[in-house]
């Protein structure tokens, strides 16, 4: 569990490390939306979501983000990988016609295989972006971002300084309770509680011998943190000034436009049913790609100026 990032900032120079944190959820939220959205065709599916994936890639790269980060943050999810996967099998789509393979008289069909190799990309795709995040962003500067974003509620006396330090909080947690897990979990070894073999029975009791400590430790780690954070004389209801002013920086605005495009065309994409036989689609996405390149290479090259 050491190697998981989710929720864990990691400290470097990199581009996305400068970037505004209000810039950077605006892009989580924009390529979320390119990611979900469902298109006409499983081929446009997974054609879009294969460039989606190269991008968010290429990100993780810049982010200083290693492949065996990510693979660590994915292995809590491949119980729930799997377990889709049985559900699409066993309840295939309705119109599903084209059979890939038999197991006696029950047939597996070909849509309920894709079905489930969207769901997978699409996860994958969720945890990359979400790691990207919170391992370039502090947070306290994600916690200005979300305030930001919910100033507007304040109208309505809506709490958007508390809900934004609760979801820092809880973000900025995430390792914290990792790590307790695998401490607790090499505690309780050492004394002979074994979590990977025995009956349902043992296991389940051996669970229940971690999450126990485990919560007494979240409790006691809370109260730890009101305690300090009311020592330094914190008061949501105050007016609080910022050490630090967020402000927008011109290669904010081209990533802004870059992920703005992105979201309006699949959204464009995903309205006009377009399919791979349309005569005009196969010009426009490789003109398509070809401006993302070029666009990409321009961004890398204002920001190496910016930076001299």
């Amino acid at each position: 569990m050491s190697n998981i990032t989710l929720g864990r900032y990691v400290p470097y120079d990199s581009f996305i490390h400068k970037m505004d944190p209000r810039n950077k959820i605006f892009c989580l939220i924009a390529l979320m939306v390119a990611v979900f959205i469902s298109y006409s065709t499983w081929e446009l599916t997974f054609i879009i979501g294969g460039i989606l994936a190269l991008f968010v890639f290429a990100l993780l790269l810049i982010s200083h983000i290693s492949f065996k980060q990510l693979f660590g943050s994915l292995r809590a999810l491949w119980f729930v990988v799997l377990f889709l996967l049985i559900i699409n099998c066993l309840i295939p789509p309705i119109n599903a016609t084209a059979v890939a393979f038999s197991i006696g008289t029950f047939n597996i069909y070909w849509d309920a295989i894709l079905q489930s190799l969207k769901i997978v990309l699409r996860l994958v795709l969720m945890v990359s972006l979400s790691m990207i995040l919170t391992a370039t962003t502090k947070p306290l500067e994600l916690t200005y971002a979300l305030e930001w974003y919910l100033t507007p509620l304040k109208v309505i006396k809506f709490p958007a300084h508390e809900v934004a330090m609760t979801i820092s909080i809880a973000l900025r947690f995430i390792p914290t309770i990792l790590g307790e897990v695998e401490r607790i979990m090499k505690a309780q070894s050492s004394r002979g509680v074994d979590f990977k073999h025995g009956k349902i029975s043992s296991r389940f009791r051996a669970i229940i011998s971690l999450i126990i400590p485990l919560f007494i430790s979240a409790f006691q780690r809370s109260e730890e943190l009101a305690d300090a954070m009311e020592a330094r004389g914190y008061d949501p209801k105050q007016k609080r000034t910022r050490y630090r002013v967020l402000s927008f920086h011109i290669s904010d605005i081209f990533v802004f436009l870059l992920c703005g495009g992105i979201m309006a065309g699949a959204v464009t994409l995903s309205s006009m049913k377009l399919t791979l036989l349309t005569p005009t689609f196969l010009p426009w996405l490789i003109l398509v790609s070809l401006l993302l390149t070029v666009y990409c290479l321009l961004l890398g090259v204002v920001e190496s100026r910016l930076t001299k």
